[in-house]
């Protein structure tokens, strides 16, 4: 049983029309201790703060090193904050992800949330279509409307049915990338984590991707996005979060934010 912090409705807006709040991030730290280099302590967040809405799309931007990855990882618990606070809004209601026994946890990304790194993980000999429909199970479907919802996203991702059942280690960095963007979203879950998504695609297989990802937002999704692609984030994202060095430098939309930045 996932505990949870209030029993108010998950609907994906309040009673006056605004949004609901699906991620609420505040004061995170974390930091890395490098035990083979003199037990030194680097840090990484900086007491970020962020919220992402239902059909809301952040996108995170900043350079390399400025802490994108390590917030998203530490919203999906791959790695544990020093301290501070990440709520989802669930089903049943708002659960404190800092808190939650890491059983719970799993049962939770399978369920309510997912994560789509730049590179696919997928079991020895799996195919693509086995690996897309388990994330379809994981979020509800029956078996046969989880291989339907399968086959529509690959096929949504262009990906050469002949490549379907075969297994997902033989596959190009671009085919690898779009089955794991399609195990992502099939019956998406209520929020997405993307890192880095489409930057292993071809143009023709982007615009698939950026497609597909754009219509998230239709179907209540929130979606908090690492990219390095300015293009990417100025059509797909609603806000702009700019990282430096841990801390949340500046956040707008992107026609604010990323002004006289060339695409």
């Amino acid at each position: 049983m996932i505990p949870t912090i209030t029993t108010r409705s998950a609907s994906s807006r309040l009673p006056g029309g605004e949004p609901v709040s699906i991620l609420t991030v505040r004061d995170l730290h974390k930091s890395f201790t490098l035990h083979t280099i003199d037990g030194r302590v680097v840090t990484s967040l900086h007491g970020v703060d962020l919220d992402v809405a239902a059909g809301e799309h952040v996108a995170l931007a900043g350079p390399s090193g400025a802490g994108k990855s390590s917030l998203l990882r530490c919203v999906y618990r791959t790695y544990l904050p020093d301290s501070g606070s990440v709520r989802l809004r669930t089903s049943d209601g708002d659960v404190e992800l800092t808190e939650l026994a890491d059983r719970s946890m799993a049962r939770l990304r399978g369920r309510e949330f997912g994560y789509v790194a730049q590179f696919l993980t997928a079991p020895p000999r799996t195919g693509p279509l086995r690996v897309v429909m388990a994330a379809a199970r994981r979020r509800g479907l029956a078996p046969g409307a989880a291989r339907e919802a399968a086959e529509q996203a690959l096929a949504r991702l262009n990906l050469d049915r002949a490549l379907w059942d075969v297994d997902c280690c033989v596959l190009s960095g671009g085919e690898r990338q779009r089955v794991n963007l399609a195990a992502g979203t099939v019956a998406p879950p209520r929020l997405l984590l993307l890192d880095e998504p489409v930057s292993a695609l071809d143009p023709v297989n982007r615009e698939a991707a950026l497609d597909l990802i754009a219509s998230l937002a239709d179907q209540g999704v929130a979606v908090l996005a690492v990219f390095h692609d300015l293009a990417a984030m100025h059509r797909l994202a609603t806000r702009v979060l700019v990282l430096r060095d841990g801390r949340v430098e500046r956040a707008g939309t992107p026609e604010e934010v990323l002004a006289g930045v060339p695409t």
